[in-house]
């Protein structure tokens, strides 16, 4: 048996609360509304998903605290500010979160065609011929619609081990347990990442299964190499909640109803997360 194989075991017994998903209690949950300030994020017709992410966020934290007794809940912004995506990522782990949730609105990038509008008339030599005349139209409207959630994408793991090894003594239950100069610090923290890159698909599936069982259309779990996941220390999931340039999708976006089951669907996805890890 080769020695990663040996050491891999040793870890899966010798540290349960890294090599299992389940036992770990969920007490500290951060919301981080995306965009905000002087990055407005995706534009709609009369919104924006800075203004979008910030109503929703604000609802699925008074959800947690009003139904989930013990957790506390803690924002990256609470008004139209923008923290830097490592502020973001820094708020969580100085408070020790046991989850990071990343709110954000999508949008396609639109198309553009060239449309006849007439012809116009110019000189060839001794000749007069028609040309025709274009308009070039931009369409930022599109018919896509739905929700889909990211988890952290492999090439960033790098990045999300350095935050677990910087943040370690939060994370372990022995302080000092991955010491630096110790050469199984590495295989510790690998064993870390991997647990929390399966925790974050577990979350993200559960609410896709909400979205979906709320008649939205689910575009699934899906991984990228995004900066505010990439930097936490802890399971995190962005959350794409709908097409704000997607005329029905920004009007369902705006309105209580559609605030309130979007909120709703990312909650009882947390909820059903946090009873499968404290199982």
């Amino acid at each position: 048996m080769r020695l990663t194989h040996i050491l891999s075991l040793f870890l899966l017994f010798a540290i349960p609360s890294v090599a299992s998903a389940n036992g770990k209690k969920i007490s500290k949950i951060v919301l981080d509304a995306g965009h905000g300030g002087r990055d407005i994020g995706a534009r709609g017709q009369y919104s924006t998903e800075a203004s979008l992410t910030l109503a929703v966020s604000l609802r699925l934290g008074k959800m947690i605290n009003d139904s989930m007794k013990g957790v506390q809940v803690l924002y990256t912004r609470t008004t139209d500010v923008y923290p830097t995506l490592p502020e973001r990522h820094e708020i969580a782990n100085r408070a020790n979160a046991d989850l990071f949730v990343s709110v954000h609105v999508n949008a396609t990038a639109g198309t553009t065609t060239r449309v006849q509008t007439g012809t116009r008339t110019v000189k060839k030599g001794k000749k007069k011929v028609k040309q025709p005349v274009y308009r070039t139209i931009h369409n930022r409207q599109t018919q896509t619609n739905g929700t889909e959630t990211y988890v952290l994408g492999l090439h960033r793991n790098s990045q999300k081990e350095d935050a677990i090894g910087e943040y370690g003594d939060n994370l372990a239950e022995e302080p000092g347990l991955l010491n630096p100069n110790d050469p199984q610090t590495a295989i510790i923290v690998a064993q870390y990442s991997q647990a929390f890159l399966s925790r974050s698909v577990t979350l993200a599936s559960k609410v896709q299964e909400q979205f979906s069982n709320q008649g939205r259309k689910d575009h699934g779990v899906k991984q990228k190499g995004l900066e505010v996941l990439a930097g936490s220390a802890m399971p995190g999931v962005l959350i794409e909640i709908g097409f704000i340039n997607n005329p029905t999708e920004e009007a369902y976006l705006n309105s209580e109803q559609g605030q309130f089951e979007v909120a709703q669907a990312i909650f009882r996805g947390i909820k059903a997360y946090k009873a499968e890890v404290e199982r």
